[in-house]
């Protein structure tokens, strides 16, 4: 059997401006989907937590709730 090599092709000085241009525009703290539901869980787990920690200890504490803006309540 032959081995085959692969000549690269060098890329063009247009090509390179263009490939670093298009970089430079990519956001770069983005979130992907999997990071903002571990994100999730993890601020969930920790809440749950704490509420259960207040409840063995015998200290009452109200469940953390969201408010609503008067826009979303209408």
């Amino acid at each position: 059997m032959r081995h085959r090599t692969v000549e690269r092709r060098e890329t063009t000085v247009a090509e390179r401006e263009a490939r670093n241009a298009f970089r430079a525009e990519e956001p770069k703290n983005t979130m992907t989907d999997y990071a903002k539901a571990e994100k999730a869980f993890h601020e969930n787990r920790e809440r749950l937590k704490s509420e259960r920690l207040a409840r063995e200890s015998g200290v009452p504490v109200q469940p953390s709730r969201k408010v609503r803006s008067e826009k979303s309540a209408r």
